[in-house]
């Protein structure tokens, strides 16, 4: 560990150091050197990520690389505000028994095979991880997955990584499927309609692509399921698994949580027809769920806050969203934007492409959070450049969604799956046994995102 440490300090150190000797002030390579520590301590020190973002904000501070007020205002405290909202609402729906309900009821399919349930397994993680979020949406799956492969006696971890890799598809379809959704909406605003317009049906095709890529690469596994499942029969299991009644209180849950996603979905119109700024009903419509939800379960509402609510996770996010300002505010941004113009020849599609391979191949070794963080000054900092945002903002959208596909620790979902899997199971997956089905899925599926922003006029 102390080696890592040293190694971690030596390459922020040297990255500042260098950074001074291409055009950076002292203040420019400081806060570059800082955010650099922050990433690299999160991958290198996971279990320490929080300390290290408040270490190195308090320099950040202290050094006066940034004020108060703009470091305040780079936090980002509306994402962190509708993440919290949602995180209350989604309390709500484990409470009630909302996604067991949801996940039985889809389950119900006559005349069960295995390619039957390779396709229910895929729509399922994709649209519960639009919905709800992706974290959420593989609790639930991976849930099922296992029961079902312990009844017919099959190896649960082909169908895990099926279900990982098409919820993290799932999660670019809509603002709430990924954290990295909500922060690139609020920084580019976007709205939800936009995602629906122009995220959602990318990622149905890219689903699609992925689902006949995947009835190739286990064309040996589902060929065993389908004889388990003549062997076993499904019915019975089915009954016994997934009869869940719906119950008054899940049928509140759901009324509250349906009209949370009305609203999230017509923000853009509302806030237009009742004259507030941008995202305001985006934003504070999950605030007002988690209110309505708390007096409703007021027993409840201190372990509402208290246990669904990832603190430790938020706490992350808003520090290291002010480190990311601090470089924004200083002005290195410009010139890390400056550079990776002139590596694209100033021309937009390559930057689209640059942009797109650049935050995939990152999502693959680090936490699509961390990596959009840093990238979003960067492409703010292209306006004034003249460049039309809007294509790289879903670059970057789609790069960290399926670029988190690639390995094992791309995305929240793939560890949250692994460790299900590793706690429940006792099994525990090898690098390789991800990686090949992971890179062809994540490499199909970028090739569409790419061919898509750059020949599609919507994405102009």
């Amino acid at each position: 560990m102390i080696r890592r440490f040293i190694l971690l300090f030596i390459i922020s150190i040297s990255t500042g150091l260098l950074s001074t000797t291409i055009g950076f002030n002292s203040h420019q390579a400081l806060a570059l050197s800082i955010f650099l520590t922050s990433v690299l301590g999160t991958l290198f020190f996971w279990s320490f990520r929080v300390a290290f973002v408040f270490v190195g904000s308090s320099l950040l501070l202290l050094t006066n690389t940034i004020n108060f007020e703009s470091f305040i205002k780079a936090a980002s405290l509306d994402v962190i505000l509708f993440l919290m909202g949602m995180m209350v609402a989604v309390g709500l729906l484990k409470d009630t028994g909302l996604f067991a309900w949801i996940v039985g009821l889809m389950l119900r399919i006559k005349n069960l095979t295995a390619n039957k349930f390779l396709m229910a397994i895929c729509v399922i993680s994709a649209l519960l991880s639009a919905m709800t979020s992706e974290v959420v949406s593989i609790i639930f799956v991976v849930a099922a997955v296992l029961e079902i492969c312990d009844y017919f006696e099959v190896d649960p971890v082909p169908f895990i990584i099926i279900s990982v890799l098409a919820t993290n598809i799932g999660s670019s379809a809509t603002v709430l499927g990924n954290p990295i959704g909500i922060l690139i909406a609020t920084k580019a605003g976007l709205t939800f309609e936009d995602f629906i317009v122009k995220a959602f049906p990318l990622a149905v095709v890219c689903l699609i692509v992925v689902i006949f890529i995947i009835k190739i690469w286990y064309r040996k596994t589902l060929i065993q399921l389908d004889a388990k499942i003549k062997d076993f029969g499904a019915n019975e299991m089915l009954i016994k698994l997934i009869s869940v009644p719906i119950e008054r209180q899940l049928k509140i849950a759901l009324f509250i949580f349906g009209t949370t996603l009305f609203f999230i979905a017509m923000h853009h119109r509302f806030e237009i027809l009742l004259g507030l700024e941008d995202n305001t009903i985006l934003l504070t419509m999950p605030l007002l769920s988690a209110g309505c939800i708390m007096f409703w379960k007021w027993r409840k509402a201190r372990e509402f806050i208290e246990k669904d609510v990832e603190w430790w996770t938020l706490v992350f996010f808003l520090l290291l969203f002010a480190q990311a300002g601090a470089l924004h505010y200083t002005g290195a941004t410009n010139l890390v934007a400056k550079y990776l113009a002139g590596i694209a020849g100033h021309n937009s599609v390559s930057l689209i492409i640059l942009i797109i391979t650049s935050s995939a191949i990152g999502s693959s070794i680090l936490d699509n959070v961390v990596l959009v963080a840093a990238f979003i000054p960067v492409i703010q900092s292209f306006k004034d450049m003249g460049f039309n945002l809007q294509p790289f903002w879903w670059a970057l959208l789609f790069g960290g969604c399926f670029g988190g596909n690639i390995t094992l620790v791309g995305s929240t979902a793939n560890i949250v799956a692994l460790g299900i899997l590793e706690k429940e199971r006792n099994i525990k997956l090898t690098f390789l046994r991800w990686f090949w089905i992971g890179l062809t899925v994540g490499i199909v599926s970028i090739i569409i995102a790419t061919i898509a922003l750059i020949f599609l006029p919507i994405y102009k």
